[in-house]
């Protein structure tokens, strides 16, 4: 019998080990990057091409590799990180399992330059697919580069797995965010079709965050520093009115990699407990410092995950840091026992005794006589006499059979207790229940109505009507609001500018870190602008439609639920009826937009039963 257990060919392993190193252009520019950071590199450039499908390329000035370190770093497993086991509990770099390029060069075609900086000479080698087409000596800075293009040309499935270049280029633009953040002392660069992206300057942490979220940050940031045996911690975290929808602005990094921790993440809302809206998310750029000994960064294929030793004692570290920060600046509300000095009773008022109040009163004074009052009172004046006094008791009806009984005229007694006329207007036609649902009858029995289900419908069609006949009509501000966002959120907005402004938007200009919106819709307040554009930012994390209707519609719904009336809002009989009447105006008035019910039946056969014994 033949064996069944064959050994795979390299390039049949490459590009298996491939499908955990790189799933898409964001992942190629996460292993570049951090092996230019390794390399000891001080200036780096990032150069993409159609959201890094045509290309990716990173230049650095770190330390280059020899002609055979060139050639060999290729290979599987080949890394300069390790030698033994042991080293894998001691990492104090990025990479270190010596897969990514040899998984990088199996789908792709790749470009690599390096040179020494004692060489006179560099080294030149080009690979596609795995397979070396050439190897030449060249003239070259010192230095690395490598250029990736043609990402997965052997694997068209899994290039048909890609999304938008909308959507690959955020996600590049988040590693590269988390890399540059992880160290501000690097030089970092980033062209995207030919246009500069970002230049981020050697800085300090404050200014490094400030120069990639855009200058309004800066007053955003509260300082958090503590210093133990288990960890050192130092970062920024944002004032509780600058919070967000989204979960954007949220960083970790842990011996200067970037990790995810939901652990950690319950440290920080834990801290915020109290202080936060509803939904509301904190930014916070938090750098731990821990022994290499301590944690497991090998539990995950890329390395986002780690594993702590002690994760409770690190939860309460930076629960408690946090609290103390944001208490210590005046953020969060705490018991200040220090005596302020300006209540204090002035010194040349110290054995003064108060002056006692006296009183006037004009024993003469008479309110009927027709004589005027002393000039001491002179802020009195006497109303002017009414020349015709039977006129102020026209209309005035006194029934003299019935003794000491006086009707006004507008309270007339009539037979009955009720006549049909009052009977109509004190039944109420809807009623509000914890202020949640509203009742209303019905021929048949009665409708339970859900407030915020009910408006989330009505707003939707407006929107989706406004924007598809493009007949919104705007409310012109007295004064522009300047709204500050994040690059990528300025390029998300600048994509759907044209849909904003079906709705109602005004925009006034748009720079590169904040937009001036001088008209807004009419159902939208002044106040709610920013929170309408934040939650449809947050809607769109995951990418924009690209068929008009659906960005119409994703834009639709967005605004509807940040707009809606909310669960325990109170509203007045009319707001009841009004929301009731357009509710069962719309097209589909059975579903909210997001297709859960709005409202429900009740037959009076159905209240019978309940009674029935």
């Amino acid at each position: 019998m033949s064996s069944i257990i064959q050994l795979l060919p390299d390039h049949v392993a490459n590009q298996i080990a491939a499908g955990e190193v790189v799933q898409r252009p964001a992942s190629v520019v996460k292993e570049l990057l951090e092996n230019a950071v390794d390399a000891r590199a001080t200036d780096i450039k990032l150069i993409l091409k159609d959201a890094g499908k045509a290309l990716v390329q990173v230049i650095d000035n770190g330390l280059g590799m020899s002609v055979t370190d060139a050639r060999l770093c290729f290979e599987r497993h080949a890394t300069s990180k390790i030698r033994q086991a042991e080293d894998l509990f001691s990492l104090h770099t990025k990479g270190f399992r010596g897969e990514a390029l040899a998984s990088i060069a199996a789908i792709a075609h790749m470009e690599m330059k390096t040179k020494q900086d004692q060489e006179e000479l560099g080294t030149h080698i080009v690979i596609e697919g795995s397979k070396f087409v050439s190897q030449d000596v060249a003239v070259l800075p010192k230095g690395t580069s490598f250029a990736v293009k043609n990402l997965f040309f052997n694997i068209p499935a899994r290039r048909n797995f890609l999304k938008s270049d909308t959507v690959e280029y955020r996600h590049i633009i988040d590693e590269f965010q988390r890399v540059a953040l992880a160290h501000p002392k690097i030089y970092f660069t980033f062209y995207h079709n030919g246009s500069e992206m970002f230049n981020l300057p050697p800085s300090t942490l404050r200014q490094r965050i400030v120069n990639i979220f855009s200058g309004k940050t800066n007053e955003k940031l509260v300082p958090v520093q503590e210093e133990t045996e288990i960890v050192t911690i130092q970062g920024f975290v944002s004032k509780p009115e600058f919070a967000k929808k989204n979960r954007g602005e949220q960083f970790f990094f842990v011996n200067d990699r970037f990790i995810k921790s939901g652990y950690l993440h319950h440290a920080v809302m834990a801290a915020y407990d109290g202080i936060l809206k509803d939904g509301a998310q904190p930014s916070y750029f938090l750098y731990l410092s821990v022994p290499p000994n301590t944690i497991d960064i090998n539990i995950h294929p890329t390395k986002t995950e780690i594993k702590f030793d002690d994760e409770h004692a690190l939860y309460a570290i930076l629960r408690a840091s946090i609290k103390h920060s944001l208490g210590q600046f005046n953020v969060a509300p705490v018991l200040d026992f220090d005596r302020d000095s300006n209540l204090d009773t002035p010194y040349h008022y110290k054995d003064l005794e108060g002056a006692t109040p006296t009183i006037q009163v004009d024993g003469n004074f008479n309110p009927f006589s027709e004589e005027k009052p002393s000039k001491q009172f002179s802020s009195y004046r006497k109303p002017e006499p009414t020349a015709n006094w039977e006129s102020l008791y026209v209309g005035l009806k006194q029934d003299t059979d019935e003794i000491g009984h006086i009707t006004f005229e507008n309270e007339e007694v009539t037979s009955s207790l009720f006549n049909d006329e009052e009977v109509e207007h004190s039944v109420h036609k809807t009623y509000q229940i914890h202020k949640k649902y509203i009742v209303s009858s019905i021929k048949s029995g009665m409708v339970i109505v859900d407030q915020q289900r009910a408006h989330q419908r009505v707003l939707y069609e407006q929107f989706l009507v406004n924007m598809t006949v493009n007949q919104a009509s705007s409310q012109q501000l007295l004064f522009p609001l300047n709204l500050f966002f994040s690059s990528s959120e300025m390029d998300l907005i600048a994509e759907l500018q044209l849909s904003l402004m079906n709705t109602g938007f005004v925009f006034e200009e748009n720079n590169t870190d904040h937009i001036v919106i001088s008209g807004i819709p009419v159902n939208v307040t002044e106040s709610e602008v920013s929170l309408v554009l934040e939650q449809l930012l947050s809607d769109l994390q995951d990418g924009i439609p690209e068929s008009s209707f659906s960005q119409n519609d994703t834009i639709a719904k967005s605004m509807a639920k940040s707009l809606a009336v909310k669960t325990g809002t109170h509203l007045t009989e009319k707001e009841q009826e009004n929301l009731v009447n357009g509710l069962f105006a719309c097209k589909e008035p059975n579903i909210s937009p997001f297709h859960k019910p709005t409202f429900i039946t009740m037959r009076v056969e159905d209240l019978d039963k309940k009674f029935a014994i």
